[in-house]
This record gives structure tokens, C-alpha cells and sequence, in this order.
């Protein structure tokens, strides 16, 4: 009864983080890793050490990741500091705002606004960097989503004894 609590609990810390890739109230992946490593110690399971290692580089990596991808892709569509902190401030104050992906929309109008705040007559540059950082919150996103998925899926694996 005990290891099947455990895995249920490791399963249900793995959808979480999956979920928390998308939403920025959970910890994503950190979720996931946890799931992971409560599989791994708490049900003792045969999982090779070398899943654990390279969960735990992909999500250090991915925490940087999404921070410097949506930046990088926000500069490299013309966007400057005042955008980028925009974006920061817009994300945190979008997390508050009762709305469906408030922090979604507040990171978009953070942008904005940040770029209007530099140079309020280039409503295009402001654009442009907007879409950049729509193009960053995608592929910082797709990366974290698909290594929670591949977590989820050793799990599933290791359980159904594939791997």
C-alpha cells in the first residue's frame, strides 16, 4: 500500500510540474524533479542514475533558459532594457490581475508599455519587440514542457517496466 502511495504521489508531482511549465504560480519543473526523485528514493525503484543526472542538468538549465530566451528573443526583435523590464515588472503585476494568463498579458503589455516608455513614437519597435517576446515565452516554455514530459514518461516507463 505504501509504494503505491508513494508512486501516486510521484505521479501526481509530475503532472503538477508538467502543468507548472505552463503556469508560472507552480514550480514547474522543480515539481517534476521532485516527482522524480520521490519515485526514484521513496519507491525504490531500478531507475538508472543517469536519468536523475540529466533531469537535474536539464532543469537547471531550463531555469536559466527562461529567463534568457525570451530576453535574447525580445533584443533580437529590436527590443531594449526598457522592454525587458517591462517584461519583468509586467509578468509579476499580470500574476495578480484576475484574468485567465494574467501573467501572460502582463508580460505582453509590460513590453509594450516598456518600449513606448523609451521611445514613445516608435509604436512598430514596440510591437516588434512584443512578438519577440511572445516567440522567447514559446521556446523557454516548449523546453520546459517537454523535458517535464519526458520525466513523466521514464516514470511511466520505468513503472510499466519498458525501460
Amino acid at each position: 500500500m505504501e509504494y503505491a502511495l508513494i508512486v501516486l504521489l510521484s505521479i501526481v508531482l509530475l503532472i503538477l510540474g508538467i502543468i507548472g511549465t505552463i503556469l508560472p504560480v507552480l514550480p514547474g519543473l522543480v515539481l517534476s524533479l521532485a516527482g522524480l526523485l520521490i519515485y526514484k528514493y521513496g519507491a525504490d525503484a531500478d531507475l538508472s542514475m543517469i536519468y536523475i543526472w540529466a533531469f537535474v542538468i536539464l532543469t537547471l538549465a531550463s531555469v536559466i533558459l527562461n529567463y534568457a530566451i525570451p530576453a535574447k528573443a525580445t533584443k533580437k526583435y529590436g527590443g531594449t532594457r526598457w522592454g525587458s523590464i517591462g517584461s519583468v515588472i509586467g509578468t509579476i503585476v499580470g500574476m495578480f490581475i484576475p484574468i485567465p494568463l494574467g501573467f501572460l498579458v502582463g508580460m505582453f503589455a509590460g513590453v509594450f508599455i516598456g518600449e513606448l516608455l523609451h521611445d514613445s513614437k516608435d509604436m512598430t519597435k514596440a510591437l516588434k519587440s512584443t512578438k519577440g517576446a511572445f516567440i522567447g515565452f514559446l521556446y523557454g516554455t516548449g523546453f520546459s514542457f517537454v523535458v517535464g514530459v519526458a520525466m513523466f514518461l521514464v516514470v511511466v516507463l520505468d513503472l510499466t517496466n519498458v525501460i
